[in-house]
């Protein structure tokens, strides 16, 4: 055949080649779990959801040493899934000894230390063995919230990657510098990847706790987390460690990747941690999720696995949540995090500033020199609404004689240890006699230093403060609230409440109230910050999306 004919043949067949359709890789994912029986019902229903064919995937799982319901929760999702995978190979050891020596379950002994260090080896080989393309390790308190994340990682085209995972503070699944012994090494380049100010995929010392290694390329034969077979080592006799040190040693980059939010990962418990600190770092990522609208994902087959804490009002007497009736939105995911926080609280229904017609505005007083201080403008009547709504729990608190309670509206999000930070406070707060009304959260609008409390680490002097957001309120500071009669001169909510504490820079403004002497502290740092802020994507605002008061109503105040 002659050269012209070849050709000829290839522009024939041409679009046939052309069309083919190639198979996704082959996936081994591997998989440890010791006592995870709290985040295995959240691991797995999101690993079930990844966007990626079960055909071409195997799961390699060991599990040993628990005290807990693991096992039976592995056993039966395996179960569930067993047809959809290509393979599941697991073992488990029902043996629930501790290590020799290990005084704790977040104890790393040398013999665990080599135990683990084996069974992620043996993963490794296993998928050698088996052909496998790639091997993703992911560890059972990782939450892959992404579904498009493995796809996305085998898109990337490296020999070993991670995607960036969010945690508590500045915890994360990488590190961006290592000390000449080969340890955690805080760096300048670290925050600004963890934060996002540019995004990419970065070459960094380690990864950890979910990665990708493409097992096509002959480099990735040279990787283990065996010590022993790393010639002449010299560091730590830890599995996270040999690995990158055996991925440095032959020159191969780890790269982490912050172009998508990928999902979550747990804080590792330090060494005399319980159980309970892991629920704790379980509860602030759900509450995250919550924060962001959303929530971590659990199929019906593992919900039955998940546990919620006992509700109660904590040391208050009762805890009421502002709500309007047309934003169930807001009121489902209060509830949810109430759920998560173990909260019991009152739901109250806001008096909605839309539905207030002239006859009842001409029902109040306005204080006739008020004009934002931002837009120079009477007051909306969203604001009126939200004046209300406070004033009717105040006058709730009086009614049924409770001596503290708790204030909150519903588009707050929650710091991490939540009830935690509270007792805390409330206990240096009850340590004062005289004391009204503490915020929680709040907008600081003075630049001035306020002092703190004297004897006291978490509570300062509030000065000029805006928003309601959330605060505690004594029977007395309640009385006080209601017998200054802000309804004969009102104003919004969070200018009122520095006038009767004193701080108000509007001297004119404080003359209608003579009697300022409500005693206002905060909390320091802040328990509660709003969902969104102000420009922010997802930014809504009941009182300043209403229309300001008429001008008849003005006219007549002004008579």
């Amino acid at each position: 055949m002659q050269f012209k004919d070849i050709f000829l043949v290839l522009l024939v067949f041409a679009p046939t080649a052309l069309s083919l359709t190639f198979k996704e890789p082959t996936v081994l994912v591997s998989v440890l779990v010791r006592n995870k029986q709290h985040t295995l019902p959240y691991f797995l229903s999101n690993l079930e959801n990844l966007n990626y064919p079960k055909g071409r995937m195997s799961i390699w799982i060991r599990s040993d040493h628990n005290v807990d319901r693991s096992i039976p929760i592995l056993k039966l999702w395996i179960d569930s899934v067993k047809d959809a995978y290509h393979s599941i190979y697991s073992e488990f050891d029902e043996d629930a000894s501790s290590y020799p020596g290990e005084v704790g379950l977040a104890h790393w002994t040398d013999e665990r230390f080599s135990h683990m260090m084996s069974l992620r080896d043996n993963a490794l080989n296993y998928a050698r063995e088996n052909w496998a393309d790639y091997i993703l390790s992911i560890d059972a308190d990782v939450f892959l919230t992404n579904p498009n994340t493995l796809t996305y990682l085998i898109s990337k085209n490296r020999t070993l990657v991670a995607p960036m995972l969010y945690s508590e503070g500045l915890y994360s699944n990488f590190w961006h510098g290592m000390t000449e012994d080969y340890y955690y090494l805080r760096t300048d380049e670290y925050k600004p990847i963890l934060e996002k100010e540019n995004v990419s995929c970065y070459s960094v010392p380690m990864i950890h706790s979910c990665v990708l290694v493409d097992l096509r390329r002959s480099e990735s034969d040279f990787l283990t987390y065996r010590s022993d077979k790393i010639e002449n080592y010299d560091g730590p006799h830890d599995d996270i460690i040999v690995f990158a040190l055996s991925a440095k040693k032959n020159n191969i980059n780890l790269y982490i990747c912050n172009e998508d939010h990928f999902g979550y990962i747990t804080v590792p418990l330090e060494q005399e941690d319980d159980k309970s600190y892991d629920l704790e770092h379980l509860r602030n990522i759900k509450m995250d999720i919550l924060n962001s609208g959303q929530s971590l994902y659990v199929n019906d087959l593992l919900k039955e696995y998940t546990d919620l804490p006992r509700k109660d009002t904590m040391m208050f007497d009762n805890i009421f949540m502002i709500n309007l009736k047309r934003r169930p939105d807001r009121r489902k995911r209060m509830n949810q995090c109430f759920d998560e926080l173990g909260l019991k609280v009152e739901t109250v229904d806001a008096v909605d500033g839309k539905a207030l017609n002239e006859t009842f505005l001409q029902t109040l007083r306005f204080m006739p020199d008020f004009k934002d201080p931002y837009h120079k403008r009477p007051m909306k009547l969203g604001e009126i609404g939200c004046f209300l709504s406070h004033y009717h729990v105040w006058e709730e608190i009086v009614q049924r004689g409770y001596q503290s309670t708790l204030v909150l509206e519903d588009d707050i999000r929650f710091e991490g240890f939540f009830k935690s930070k509270v007792h805390s406070v409330m206990n240096e707060v009850l340590k004062i006699l005289n004391w009204d009304l503490v915020y929680f959260g709040r907008k600081r609008l003075q630049e001035k230093d306020e002092p703190w409390i004297e004897g006291a680490r978490y509570l300062v002097e509030a000065g000029y403060s805006y928003w309601t957001l959330g605060y505690a309120l004594s029977l007395r500071g309640a009385k006080k609230l209601l017998e200054a009669e802000p309804l004969t001169k009102l104003v919004p909510v969070d200018e009122y409440l520095p006038i009767l504490f004193d701080k108000h820079p509007h001297q004119n403004w404080k003359g209608y109230y003579p009697k300022r002497d409500l005693v206002a502290l905060s909390a320091a740092p802040l328990l509660l910050y709003p969902t969104h802020y102000t420009g922010e994507k997802g930014y809504v605002s009941d009182t300043e999306d209403s229309i300001i008061i008429p001008e008849a109503i003005i006219a007549k105040e002004d008579l």
